[in-house]
């Protein structure tokens, strides 16, 4: 008996310690100060989060290019060019493999920040498992919205435009409808 108490204390204690730990660890959810990450940007560059905050607000989009996030992807880069002027940095993380990410983004043509995540780093920042998830972290950091899951219609994007609007005092502009003109 007194072996087995021996062995199991300090098994209970390691076991308390870890869960002690994963509890003082921050959740990340709207209105708490986004964690800190740093990810390469598509020219190999080291982007700290925190900095890009620091110049205004953010939008993290934790992305993959399946074909859900493929149909998507038009109205985030409409919502980036309409919100870049008005300081919104639009970044997505990408959780795939450099070579297939960057076929993709010549392919599509992306004009925004984007990076590769092919380890998946981010979705454990952000505790998050949902793709694709967007988060809107307002300038200084705060988190402002997290919206997980992918539509294809452009509500999530119309809706997200909403909120970033008003983030940066500015007219909301409707991704749908934009990307509906550039088929025309």
């Amino acid at each position: 008996m007194t072996r087995l108490l021996t062995i199991s204390l300090p098994l209970v204690l390691i076991a308390s310690l870890s869960v002690a730990q994963d509890s003082a660890k921050p959740k990340v959810a709207a209105g708490a100060q986004a964690p800190e990450f740093k990810f390469k940007d598509q020219s190999g560059k080291v982007i700290d989060l925190a900095e890009l905050c620091a110049k205004g607000p953010v939008l993290v989009r934790l992305t993959c290019g399946c074909s859900g996030c493929d149909k998507e992807l038009a109205f985030f880069q409409e919502i980036d060019a309409a919100y870049k002027k008005h300081g919104l940095t639009t970044v997505a993380l990408f959780k795939a493999p450099d070579a297939e990410v960057a076929k993709y983004a010549a392919s599509k043509k992306i004009n925004m920040l984007y990076g590769v995540d092919s380890k998946g780093d981010a979705w454990n920042v952000f505790q998050t498992k949902t793709m694709p998830t967007n988060i809107l972290i307002g300038k200084g950091g705060e988190i402002v919205q997290i919206v997980p899951g992918c539509d294809t219609s452009g509500l999530v994007a119309k809706k997200l435009a909403e909120r970033i609007a008003k983030t940066v005092d500015a007219p909301v502009v409707d991704p749908r409808k934009k990307v509906e003109e550039t088929k025309k």
